[in-house]
């Protein structure tokens, strides 16, 4: 009877290729389609517009008046919403829109956090949540407009606003150290 055993070399090629087989071509990236102005004008800001007006309270003359959602399709919307708000947080990392891989993507990251404690609200049709989620949403686009965006933020919202840089210490007067005046 013949030795029908493999070469010890042969192994590892058979395991390359094997592996290779099932790897099979590399995904494709995404593209972009909305650059990033496009994307917050008609995707996010809607959805945090939509999240926003699903809980809280008016003023009125007549006293106050809380809305809440009431019915099924209330509830869907505000997590319809909330899923927006979470994965647009990823939309934000793409490349072609990430403006850098620091606080770019620190404050991209924040987004989908707040997106899904926002959809956890939801999920737990906990009204007060909601509005506290929405908190968290308002806050987070905040820091990342007073880093990226400064000229959509409200001047008469003192929270909304930078911190203002410092100013330069001014020089002292230069000083002729070597002769004549």
């Amino acid at each position: 009877m013949k030795n029908s055993r493999l070469p010890l070399f042969t192994l590892p090629l058979l395991a390359l290729w094997v592996a290779a087989g099932c790897i099979g071509e590399a995904p494709e990236r995404p593209v972009p389609v909305a650059d990033m102005q496009e994307l917050m004008v008609s995707v996010l800001e809607p959805a945090a517009e939509a999240y926003w007006d699903g809980v809280g309270e008016v003023l009125t003359e007549e006293g106050v008046h809380q809305f809440r959602p009431l019915t099924e399709e209330d509830w869907t919307s505000l997590r319809n919403a909330a899923f927006v708000l979470a994965e647009s947080g990823n939309l934000m990392m793409m490349d072609g829109r990430a403006r850098d891989r620091g606080d770019w993507m620190d404050h991209s990251r924040t987004m989908v956090e707040v997106g899904r404690l926002a959809l956890d609200a939801v999920d737990r049709r906990n009204p007060d949540a909601v509005f506290d989620a929405g908190a968290e949403v308002y806050y987070a686009c905040r820091d990342c407009h007073a880093r990226y965006a400064t000229e959509t933020l409200r001047p008469s919202d003192p929270f909304s606003a930078p911190e203002p840089e410092e100013a330069p210490e001014p020089r002292a007067p230069a000083t002729d150290s070597g002769g004549a005046r």
